[in-house]
């Protein structure tokens, strides 16, 4: 019976560490993604505050709507 257990916490200890690394390489994916979007606002050299303002709205509204996308899914 000890066995059974002993195995039981090892398969969920194996699982919980695949999850956490899992997790971990998706947040790591989706901090590149946002950081290039930022990249690419920063490398296009906006001329005035009002064009940078619409750029960040821009990714803003990215965002918002991958988030709707997600909580549908």
């Amino acid at each position: 019976m000890a066995s059974v257990d002993s195995s039981s916490v090892a398969f969920v200890k194996e699982y919980q560490d695949r999850f956490e690394k899992k997790m971990k390489e998706h947040e790591i994916e989706l901090l590149e993604h946002w950081k290039g979007q930022l990249e690419k606002i920063e490398n296009s050299r906006p001329d005035s505050i009002a064009s940078l303002l619409l750029q960040l709205r821009k990714m803003s509204e990215m965002m918002s709507n991958r988030i709707k996308v997600l909580k549908k899914g």
